[in-house]
């Protein structure tokens, strides 16, 4: 089911439900590029667990209405904002990939009376210890992006332009590159023909907008975060795939040694598809920690 939540100062924030639409509340962070779309990957494991899972396009992608000043603790706003109004006191903040810090900066800024659960899995902690502070473990693409969002918008905007160009006219195309350069647990995930369909629809999705949404995402994430992550104490599920080659594992090993919180679930063989592959595993810890809220 889709629906629109209104932000407190007006902006319209486009969701895509599955789940149990009585069960507790967990609200999902997609990845980038990515879209409310990303919710289909993980309908089937919500609802076996009873529970109401939401995934919201953030500012300037999909169906969600542009936001100049983007910011960690505004979109922690914003989560509690879609709470409210779906009519939940206690929810869950789940998040994937480029998705990943967002859930962090939910643990950092939202009364854990209210946020009862938190997982981050796989996330893109680009700038979680300074501007670009992973490049060093990135594949060379990723490590350019992050150089071009910070000493050279131009050209990370073109850049981005160029990914939204073919995600919307090539789909399948870069689905198949992208599955070339995986490992094998990633690339049998993408094998499979529904799993390939979300994800298709789910990158032209996020760019319905154009690209400017996703750019100010990620220079967010390549800057050093507005947060602390050595400070958040609360329990906050870390998932990482120890063969992850997107994200690699030295990147959030670091984040989970320097968080106290932090619960790490390392996945011998997984990939960045971890998300999927654990759906089951994930989002029954979720179910349970709600209940006991």
């Amino acid at each position: 089911m889709s629906g629109v939540v209104t932000a407190p100062d007006g902006r319209k924030l486009a969701y895509l439900e599955v789940g149990d639409p009585h069960g507790p509340l967990v609200i999902h962070n997609h990845g980038g590029p990515g879209s409310r779309y990303e919710a289909r990957f993980f309908a089937e494991a919500a609802a076996e667990k009873h529970l109401r899972l939401i995934c919201v396009d953030r500012p300037g992608m999909g169906g969600s209405a542009p936001q100049k000043a983007r910011t960690f603790a505004g979109w922690a706003a914003d989560l509690t904002a879609v709470a409210d109004a779906l009519g939940h006191q206690e929810f869950g903040v789940t998040g994937w990939s480029e998705g990943g810090p967002w859930a962090l900066a939910a643990a950092a800024y939202i009364d854990p009376t209210r946020l009862r659960h938190v997982s981050s899995i796989a996330p893109g902690s680009y700038g979680a210890f300074g501007d670009n502070s992973a490049s060093q473990y990135l594949s060379r693409i990723d490590a350019f992006g992050g150089r071009l969002a910070l000493r050279f918008k131009p050209g990370f905007r073109l850049m981005y332009a160029g990914l939204g160009f073919v995600s919307k006219r090539f789909g399948a195309s870069a689905v198949e590159k992208m599955r070339d350069s995986l490992n094998d647990y990633d690339r049998q995930l993408l094998l499979r023909p529904e799993i390939e369909s979300v994800l298709i629809e789910e990158f032209a999705e996020c760019f319905a907008q154009g690209s400017s949404g996703l750019v100010r995402d990620a220079e967010l994430l390549y800057r050093r975060w507005s947060f602390d992550v050595s400070s958040i104490e609360r329990p906050v599920h870390l998932w990482q795939g120890l063969d992850d080659r997107m994200v690699p594992d030295p990147i959030n090993r670091a984040v989970a040694d320097r968080m106290p919180g932090a619960v790490w679930h390392p996945v011998d063989g997984a990939g960045h598809f971890v998300a999927i592959g654990c759906a089951d595993e994930i989002f029954a810890i979720a179910a349970e920690e709600l209940a006991a809220g």
